[in-house]
């Protein structure tokens, strides 16, 4: 393939998009691969689409590698599936929904789940025919309140999803595995810094749960380490050491006190030291308990409060609560007039069962700890309010704000926690037979009874993946692509007018005749300097200067990533280039 500057659809630009929040959004757009053409939705330009090209390359080849199989599903999908499967509510708005002129209501389809198992269930019906693995590729939708960053956060994106289907569990966990390493080394190809993190399985359902996030500091998913061991995990997905249980009787008994002016936390811990609430003068923030207010609104429901404790010296943070309670919403509570009895800055836990409102707590809030908190009475507070005596949670949860320095979970706490940030860039989990048991999809077993399958999920970003990979691969002048995924495999830059620029395209006709990939800058009217400009600011890994020494036989050879120049002769530049080009897995034109 050869592509000629001269010809090619392409203009790039020398200011910032105004709305470009992100490195990666603002080179993807001045380096001419991307187009906004709406809010969360872009146009990819000829060497963007060339892009998407090579990196679903990859991705297909891993995918065989594995036994998948291609598959290809309409994005308009009907109403029906996602109503038995129960997602056609639980999506609530974050899908598009659309009626067609006969009144039937359709979805643009943000995932396929409900698809695939409906097409195993028509074509299979014996033991024999598992295990299974489909994929495709394929533009998917969901009605994001705010598109950001790019290609990082989208309305439409292309997503490569693939299901497994096993009539074991154990065959489940064997292909899961296989999947897991197949990512491993799609990422890998790439030339991705990446970390395999604990998850959230989300409105899919299902276990083992587990991201591949791209690393990078303008990521939006926060995960933690361990620095004495191999933990990590999703900040959603982290589970809290329970604070050991006592008996509550063993407690003193709780009393309130007048705490004027004290609506805050450190207002109320300066004033139980001062005035030796209960008899000690050493309160921090930690002995007092939190209780936000919040609601819940489950699909198609109506809101109601809920109270979640945590201990003071933490905030709840709002996207954990709300992986936990999803697919129902969560807003902060704002109600206030319709609830008096919860008094604003005053709530404690004591009198919510009474009124209906369920309480959940933080794992730190064991039965039989005791705890400063709200009296729900202006201006007082209470001492000793015991958990199990005073007042029982309806269970616990996942609320509070993971901190860098808390104890790791996985090591019993040898290690501290360190908080990093990432991208997305796939997400697989054992989904199990949520879809199986909603579509009845099952296959006769080994002793001709019905067995049922059991299904694996896996999902990789296309589009947000080279968003990250632009994230990660560019410096002050432009971007600096990987060579397995780049647009072309050389760019050759006629640094000059006559003789250079029929050098450069009869050089760019002998490389692309041997496969690669080649981008010509072969523009007459434009000086040598704004084509070295182009030309790191596209970001090709490799490029070729045919310039003052070409009628002497030689070129200079520049890498991109390393600023290294060579003189080489010209006879030797395609095999200098296909041997990088092999060496990096590039796939052939």
């Amino acid at each position: 393939m050869l592509l000629r500057m001269t010809t090619l659809f392409l203009r790039t630009l020398r200011e910032d998009p105004a709305d470009a929040e992100v490195a990666g959004h603002r080179l993807l757009v001045r380096a001419g691969y991307i187009r906004r053409a709406a809010p969360g939705g872009f146009t990819w330009l000829p060497l963007g689409k060339l892009m998407v090209d090579r990196v679903t390359e990859v991705v297909r080849a891993e995918m065989a590698a594995v036994g998948g199989q291609e598959v290809q599903f309409p994005a308009l999908l009907p109403r029906e599936p996602y109503e038995t499967s129960g997602r056609w509510t639980e999506y609530g708005d974050g899908i598009f929904r659309l009626t067609d002129r006969r009144g039937a209501e359709f979805l643009l389809a943000p995932t396929h789940e409900e698809m695939f198992a409906l097409l195993v269930r028509d074509l299979f019906s014996s033991y024999r025919d598992y295990p299974v693995l489909l994929y495709q590729v394929q533009t998917k939708y969901r009605d994001e309140a705010r598109p950001r960053a790019g290609l990082l956060r989208l309305r439409e994106f292309l997503m490569k999803d693939a299901y497994s289907f096993d009539v074991t569990d154990d065959g489940l966990r064997e292909s899961y595995a296989h999947m897991r390493a197949a990512y491993q080394r799609i990422f890998d190809r790439l030339g991705m810094r990446y970390v395999i993190v604990r998850a959230m399985s989300g409105l899919m359902g299902g276990s083992a749960s587990e991201e591949f996030l791209a690393t990078t500091p303008v990521g939006e998913d926060t995960y933690v380490a361990c620095a004495a061991c191999d933990y990590a995990a999703n900040t959603e997905a982290v589970v809290t050491p329970p604070a050991p249980a006592s008996d509550p009787a063993a407690r003193p008994a709780a009393t309130t006190h007048d705490t004027p002016d004290t609506p805050t936390i450190e207002s109320l811990v300066a004033l139980a030291n001062a005035r030796a609430l209960g008899g000690r003068t050493d309160w921090t923030a930690a002995d007092t308990l939190k209780n936000v207010v919040v609601t819940v609104t489950p699909p198609g429901g109506k809101g109601a409060p809920l109270v979640i404790g945590v201990p003071g010296d933490r905030e709840v943070d709002l996207k954990r609560l709300a992986a936990a309670l999803e697919p129902a919403t969560v807003s902060l509570f704002d109600d206030w007039a319709a609830h008096p009895s919860l008094v604003r800055g005053y709530i404690g836990p004591q009198v919510l069962a009474g009124l209906g409102i369920r309480y959940l707590v933080d794992p730190r809030v064991a039965v039989g700890t005791a705890w400063l908190t709200g009296a729900n009475s202006p201006g007082q507070h209470a001492v000793n309010v015991t958990h199990g005596r005073d007042f029982v949670a309806d269970g616990t949860i996942e609320a509070a704000e993971v901190r860098a320095g808390d104890p790791c979970p996985s090591c019993g706490g040898l290690g501290s926690l360190t908080m990093r940030r990432g991208v997305e860039i796939g997400h697989i989990f054992q989904l199990g037979r949520r879809f199986t048991d909603a579509f009845s999809l099952d296959a006769l077993g080994v002793d001709g009874k019905p067995v049922r399958p059991t299904m694996g999920s896996y999902g990789i970003g296309v589009s947000r993946a080279i968003a990250a990979i632009a994230e990660q691969h560019h410096d002050d002048r432009g971007l600096v692509w990987p060579a397995a995924v780049a647009p072309v495999d050389v760019h050759l830059i006629a640094a000059g007018k006559g003789d250079q620029v029929a050098g450069a395209l009869a050089l760019g006709e002998r490389l692309s005749g041997l496969g690669l990939r080649v981008l010509v800058d072969d523009r007459a009217n434009v000086s040598p300097g704004v084509k070295f400009t182009d030309a790191e600011l596209i970001g090709i890994p490799t490029a070729v200067v045919v310039g003052r020494r070409f009628a002497e036989g030689y070129v200079e050879l520049r890498d991109r990533a390393t600023g290294e120049r060579t003189d080489i002769a010209v006879e030797e530049v395609a095999e200098v280039i296909a041997t990088r080009a092999a060496i990096s897995g590039v796939p052939s034109a």
